[in-house]
């Protein structure tokens, strides 16, 4: 296989009318989803705009994927953007791609007209009304290749600049197949999606469904502040399997929706993306006991997830969740500070090798450089990717997580690099000097910061929640008279932290 959408072509086939996609903002067939694709397609030839990237800025929506899909039909590869991004952040991603095209929906138009963007724009609506172009098509598929790209979705960079991680046809689909295996889906599979479209973990109900026939269902974001009201959705709409970071699972659980409703359609439960709570580990096992619990593991670096553990026993207080062991065609190297194999059980950093391996940064060789190297025990060409995390390997031959390496953190799902926030800081008028930590046991991200006078709290909140995501937001900001610094002249990130006990 070497291109994704051979997926959507054969299950096109075979499941015609049955729903792909469906959310509150409308739900599309095999078959609709298939003919907007290539309309799409068709559009973008037209335009002499192969190989080029195209955002994609819309709602989270069935009509999102087609436009995805119909990016690739046309050669191109997409780059996701939701309005519930911050303007400068979504200003940053255009600037740094300076996409051919931009294909909007009505609710990012007036957005778009009022920035004013030097980039070509053309609503869904309208594109999806091209005539489709066989022979252009088939043309186009003719010479794709699986080293194509398939989208930049971009995480959070310390330089204050997002990094644009580009992944294409051959990791994406050597990660879906086997993901396929360990999730055990198949054309009766019913997800039910969590994570936004602009973050590569959609990828685990968006390329399944395509691939199996299966459905995603987009759960209304609102559901998820009230949990009774989330598993009734799941029991009502037959959904089988999630796939979700730690945090809403733990959400579910600790507020108590399990005293008045059970998720009695789970037969998949997954989560990862950070720690998940013991606790509430066992409340979910209680409370769906024949769904399969599994602990999923990886960087968007390496597409997605990396490392898989089946929960096979049970859990006590203290314990640690293992990440279990690499997917098929996936390797993981432990390196200490020395480049070298750390012991039996002692800590290493956890380098990832193999297809999975995305191709690195957008326009950032730089960075691309540093996170992406040579395999020191390899006496041939073998990339790993330095995920920053810490790990080691228990005496059951299982990988178990420890800590971040850096003050890279993950943080309700995302992997946030604090400097960024930093950054953000740095730009809000009278700040003088800024650092974030993170308080790991209450889940929290704290900013302390040097100001001029007159530079007042409030304003420096909402200065933040202008340009942040929710996820990236200080849940406090203190003003101190000075920061504490490193004989180095350093800010003393440690000193800080321990301000917070």
């Amino acid at each position: 296989m070497i291109n994704i959408l051979e997926y959507l072509e054969n299950t096109m086939q075979s499941h015609p009318k049955k729903i792909a996609f469906t959310g509150e903002n409308g739900a599309l067939t095999f078959e609709e989803l298939h003919a907007k694709a290539r309309a799409i397609g068709s559009y973008l030839h037209s335009q002499a705009l192969e190989k080029q990237p195209i955002a994609v800025f819309m709602e989270k929506s069935a009509d999102m994927t087609a436009a995805f899909y119909g990016v690739v039909c046309g050669g191109c590869y997409y780059v996701p953007l939701d309005a519930e991004m911050p303007v400068y952040r979504i200003k940053q991603i255009l600037e740094t791609v300076n996409p051919a095209l931009i294909i909007h929906d009505n609710a990012a138009k007036d957005l778009l007209t009022a920035w004013n963007l030097p980039f070509k724009q053309i609503c869904f609506s309208q594109i999806v009304t091209h005539t489709v172009n066989d022979s252009a098509l088939k043309q186009i598929r003719l010479g794709a290749i699986d080293t194509d790209p398939l989208y930049v979705v971009f995480t959070s960079g310390s330089t204050g600049v997002p990094k644009g991680v580009t992944a294409c046809h051959r990791s994406v689909i050597d990660y879906i197949e086997n993901l396929s295996v360990i999730l055990d889906a198949n054309e009766h599979t019913i997800f039910g999606n969590q994570s936004p479209l602009y973050l590569d973990a959609c990828l685990k109900e968006l390329i399944p469904t395509l691939k199996f026939g299966a459905t995603t269902h987009f759960i209304p974001k609102s559901l998820f502040m009230f949990p009774v009201k989330l598993v009734e959705y799941i029991n009502e709409n037959k959904i089988n399997t999630i796939c979700w970071v730690a945090s809403a699972l733990g959400l579910v659980a600790g507020l108590g929706a399990f005293k008045k409703v059970m998720p009695h359609t789970l037969r998949t439960v997954a989560f990862g993306s950070e720690v998940f709570a013991v606790k509430h580990l066992n409340q979910w096992r209680e409370a769906a006991p024949n769904a399969q619990f599994i602990h999923l593991y990886g960087p968007t670096e390496a597409t997605g997830m990396s490392l898989f553990y089946k929960v096979d026993r049970n859990f006590n207080e203290g314990d640690i969740i293992p990440i279990g062991r690499p997917f098929p065609n996936t390797g993981v190297v432990l390196l200490d500070e020395h480049g070298n194999a750390p012991k039996q059980g002692e800590p290493g950093e956890i380098c990832i090798r193999g297809t999975g391996l995305c191709l690195g940064y957008f326009n950032d060789s730089v960075r691309t450089s540093a996170a992406f190297v040579q395999n020191p025990h390899a006496p041939y060409a073998d990339l790993l990717y330095k995920t920053g995390d810490l790990g080691r390997v228990g005496e059951d031959g299982l990988y178990y997580f420890i800590a971040r390496k850096d003050h890279q953190i993950k943080h309700m799902g995302y992997r946030i690099e604090l400097t960024e926030i930093e950054w953000v800081a740095a730009r809000i008028s009278g700040i003088q000097l800024a650092c974030a930590v993170y308080d790991s046991e209450k889940s929290r991200i704290v900013l302390y910061y040097m100001a001029e006078g007159g530079t007042e709290k409030t304003a420096v909140q909402a200065a933040l929640k202008a340009e942040l995501p929710r996820y990236m937001q200080p849940h406090s900001v203190h003003q101190l008279d000075t920061l504490p610094q490193t004989a180095g002249g350093k800010i003393d990130r440690v000193k800080l932290a321990q301000m917070l006990q």
